[in-house]
Order: C-alpha cells, then sequence, then structure tokens
C-alpha cells in the first residue's frame, strides 16, 4: 500500500511517500509542495494534484491542526487544510486525520516527543542512512509511518 502524508503549513507542505508491504515500510519520495505568494491556495491545489497523479497513494494522512500562538498563522494552515483535503477527497482517495500527539505516540511511544526523538525514529523505520533535510518533509514522513500504524496488510 503507497501512503501519502502531509505536514499541512502556511508557506510549504510537507509530504512524505512510503510504501507498506506487510511489516515493512519503505522510502518512495519526500518533500515539499511551494505555495506561490500570488495564489497561494490555487497553487497548492494545483501541486497537490499534480503530486497525486504522480505518486497514486492508495491512502493519503493529514495532520490535524493543533493550537497555535499566532492566530494569522493558524488561519492560514487551516486554510491549506481545506483546500489539501477537497483536493485529496476529490481524488477519490481515502483520507485519515492524525494528531500531532499520536504522531509522536506511534513512532517513539510518547505523545510529548520531541521532534529530535521523531526524526530519529523516521530514519530508523524507513532505514535511512540520512533524513529529509527540510522538517516538513520529516514531519509529512512521521505522519505517513503513524497512518500505516491504523492500516491492516
Amino acid at each position: 500500500m503507497t501512503i501519502l502524508g502531509i505536514d499541512p503549513g502556511s508557506i510549504r507542505i510537507g509530504f512524505g511517500v512510503i510504501e507498506k508491504k506487510g511489516g515493512s515500510l519503505t522510502h518512495i519520495n519526500s518533500g515539499i509542495v511551494k505555495i506561490l505568494r500570488e495564489s497561494p491556495l490555487n497553487s497548492l491545489e494545483r501541486g497537490l494534484t499534480e503530486l497525486l497523479e504522480k505518486e497514486r497513494p492508495q491512502l493519503v494522512g493529514i495532520e490535524k491542526l493543533f493550537f497555535a500562538k499566532n492566530r494569522k498563522t493558524a488561519l492560514k494552515v487551516a486554510e491549506s487544510r481545506g483546500v489539501i483535503m477537497n483536493t485529496v477527497l476529490k481524488s477519490g482517495v481515502p483520507l485519515v486525520e492524525v494528531a500531532p500527539s499520536e504522531v509522536k505516540l506511534a513512532l517513539t511511544g510518547s505523545g510529548r516527543a520531541s521532534k529530535k526523538a521523531v526524526f530519529k525514529m523516521v530514519k530508523i523505520f524507513l532505514g535511512l542512512k540520512t533524513g529529509p533535510v527540510l522538517d516538513d518533509a520529516s514531519d509529512a514522513l512521521a505522519i505517513a509511518i503513524a497512518v500505516s500504524n491504523k492500516q491492516q496488510g
């Protein structure tokens, strides 16, 4: 099963694609979908549509919005999540939402783990010598791994 994890953001969207076969996970692709300042929501929809067509995931996982101190940023992330969810649902691919604490718990055994601990476990689960350069991509891979734990097969 091919799983696409998405880490929503206000400026860029992290993505991570993994393959789950039995109990093993393989890194397929990861990176970011850039959001253009001139037409942020349109560029996000276009970029995500291209990603879905290229990777052909069977399941998509997205991180739930968590409390943010900066309301302006939280609103932009919420808008991005709306576009992401709409685009994925229009594509017909099933969508699963996971809370940040669920992701941390699935990867490290603690819902309060640090980003560094999650990053370390992403590398271990996927057998990577080095991890993604951007936090967004690493977080998206963590989301994909957490979602894979919820799925059979």
